[in-house]
């Protein structure tokens, strides 16, 4: 059977073995998530078992690449891809290299998969950094926010491009005509922040209406309020962001699954409310999106979390298809030349430099 495109899938980098990745691929080909072809990359031996265990030996749309090592999460980045250059992850990105795929996604070691991402892919024409997002429930809705890491420090410059890449990625992921953009700092007042958002706040001004529509400044408190669709920030405030957040969902959680359980009561009355807490959960589900790309570089790159569980890899090939049906990079590539055209006085003026 032909298909349109392939997508790698480190089979070796899940906290929870390559059994539970073919799995997640079993899901994505059943339920029609994407018409691409995945290519396993792993050790063999294990890929057929999986493979045999989910049925999918012989089915045409799926394969394997044989790689013979792993990189563990507490490995440093660059020492792990020079001790280990047949690893899972190292060859899937090498097989977006080649062309062999078009995208790949990943559960293993971020810095190992970032760092390799970026000196095999490099940066698109124009990209001075590449930028990790990631898509957050709000109310009703969702949105991106990023950096989510991948650059701790950033000139303005940086989160005019991340601005551009992520009105993409949610026209694309999220399915907007016209994406809402806004840039975090710590208040809506002109001149609220340090100089990077001050800087990169009229940057963004000065691309409103041209390539994104700029919504403005948002502070902390809105971001669950569907105020904007896209949310530009430093990769280490972000960071910070992101797992502050997951950290208050997994304390809640368990808060609400503490008190439930104190008297019979309250467990009765739980169970009345086993509905609102089913839809509660699916309107939070982390899974939904099963990953986060980089984006900037001259091949897509999906990074899952390390303890993704089937449904989660599954949505992860589901977006990593959905992205490269939208033609990322050619429209990446042609939107941030637009926007450093736009912007070059700007930045003669301001004295900054890319």
């Amino acid at each position: 059977m032909d298909v349109p495109f392939t997508i790698a899938l480190d089979a070796m980098g899940s906290d929870l073995g390559p059994d539970e990745v073919v799995a997640g691929a079993a899901i994505a080909l059943k339920k029609r998530l994407t018409p691409a072809g995945i290519l396993l990359v792993g050790r063999e031996d294990e890929l057929q078992t999986a493979l045999k265990k989910h049925k999918l030996q012989d089915h045409p749309r799926i394969n394997t690449f044989h790689a013979s090592e792993v990189i563990g999460m507490h490995e440093k980045p660059i020492q792990s891809l020079k001790k280990n250059k047949d690893a899972s992850l190292v060859r899937a990105v090498e097989l977006v290299k080649l062309g062999t795929c078009s995208a790949a996604v990943s559960c293993g070691n971020t810095g190992s998969l970032m760092a390799c991402s970026t000196l095999r892919l490099r940066p698109l024409e124009g990209v001075h950094k590449p930028a990790l997002a990631t898509v957050w429930p709000s109310k009703d809705t969702h949105f991106v926010l990023l950096d989510a890491g991948a650059n701790p420090q950033c000139k303005p410059e940086h989160l005019l491009q991340y601005a551009v890449l992520g009105d993409l990625y949610a026209k694309a992921a999220l399915g907007l005509e016209k994406p809402r953009v806004g840039l975090l700092t710590i208040g809506t007042e002109e001149g609220k922040g340090n100089e990077l958002t001050a800087q990169a706040h009229e940057l963004l001004k000065s691309i409103d209406g041209e390539l994104i529509h700029y919504a403005g400044l948002i502070e902390g408190f809105q971001l669950f309020d569907n105020v904007v669709d896209v949310v530009v920030t430093d990769g280490f405030t972000g960071n910070i962001v992101l797992k502050s957040c997951e950290s208050l969902y997994k304390m809640l959680k368990g808060l609400i699954k503490e008190e439930v359980k104190r008297n019979p009561l309250r467990l009765f009355g739980a169970g009345c409310l086993a509905g609102a807490f089913k839809n509660t959960r699916k309107r939070l589900d982390p899974d939904l999106y099963g990953g986060a790309p980089m984006l900037g570089l001259g091949g897509m790159v999906i990074k899952a979390h390390g303890s993704s569980n089937r449904n989660a890899i599954a949505n992860a090939v589901r977006i990593a298809g959905r992205i490269v049906e939208s033609e990322h990079r050619q429209q990446a590539t042609e939107a941030i030349q637009r926007a450093n055209q736009l912007t070059r006085p700007s930045k003669k003026r301001s004295g900054e430099e890319s």
